[in-house]
């Protein structure tokens, strides 16, 4: 389907949304149990139910239509994707080290991008039935709820989630930390959902990490950015990202000078 041609946006929103939470309840059905898993290549690990959620999302997504493109972790990456008008994004379970460690803090991640942006996201926390979804122009919902980043600048008590390292450089401004989200999707989208203030990412996040999330937080009135204040650009040939932090529109833009003016700098 071409760029051009329209999408009927809450009836996609709708399939979307009940396709994230089969494929969770899919997911769930191996949570906490015996799972074959193994390391793949970077040191990350997989599972077999890595593997059949990708299966069942893919069956799903591509019947509807709506993009020719497709990326995800557990898929080999296909370069046809580099010519498609709109593609989906994947990550049947973002944070499967903590799937396979018996942790609450692992998600779905689907986002639908046009021409390198992401116009439709959903992020489904089976574990905690949180479910997100959000719509270029149309909001960021909770469980159906409308949801907003927090305002204001301050960084002083400014609730902030990442890796350790980054943390510490920012213990001086007074922040106060909070514990480890390993889904990274799930930690930019506490942004967007306003229970974290902050949210860091070293480098080397995929397009899968991210896309979902990204337009979850700009449709809350934050926003994703790489340390140079870069918006992130999906489908690219190689889906890799460098450093980059989430916030509320105020507090990004000031911690975005701290940063520019070298008062902050990550390791």
């Amino acid at each position: 389907m071409r760029a051009s041609e329209t999408i009927d946006r809450a009836a996609l929103a709708h399939e979307l949304t009940a396709t994230v939470r089969e494929a969770g309840a899919l997911a769930l059905k191996s949570f906490k149990n015996p799972i074959k898993s193994w390391m793949k290549d970077g040191n990350s690990p997989v599972s077999e139910a890595d593997l059949a959620v990708d299966a069942l999302l893919r069956e799903r997504l591509q019947t509807t239509g709506i993009a020719d493109g497709w990326l995800s972790e557990e898929t080999e990456d296909d370069p046809a994707r580099l010519a498609a008008d709109r593609v989906w994004i994947v990550d049947p379970i973002d944070g499967t080290r903590a799937f396979l460690a018996h942790r609450d803090d692992w998600c779905v991640s689907v986002a639908l991008a046009e021409k390198g942006r992401p116009i439709l996201g959903a992020i489904y926390a089976p574990a905690s039935d949180d479910l997100f979804l959000a719509s270029a122009g149309g909001g960021a919902t909770h469980n159906g709820r409308r949801i907003t980043a927090t305002g204001g600048s301050a960084l002083e008590q400014a609730r902030v989630a990442g890796p350790d390292r980054r943390l510490a450089r920012l213990a001086p401004f007074g922040i106060v930390a909070q514990p480890k989200v390993h889904a990274l999707a799930l930690r930019v989208t506490r942004v967007a959902q306003g229970r974290f203030d902050i949210a860091l990412a070293g480098p080397n996040s995929s397009d899968w990490d991210l896309a979902a999330a990204d337009l979850l937080v700009h449709e809350a009135g934050g926003a994703l950015t790489t340390l140079a204040g870069e918006t992130l650009v999906y489908n690219r040939p190689k889906p890799k990202h460098s450093a980059l932090f989430a916030a509320g529109r105020e507090r990004h833009q000031a911690l975005s000078g701290l940063i520019r003016d070298g008062r902050v700098a990550f390791p």
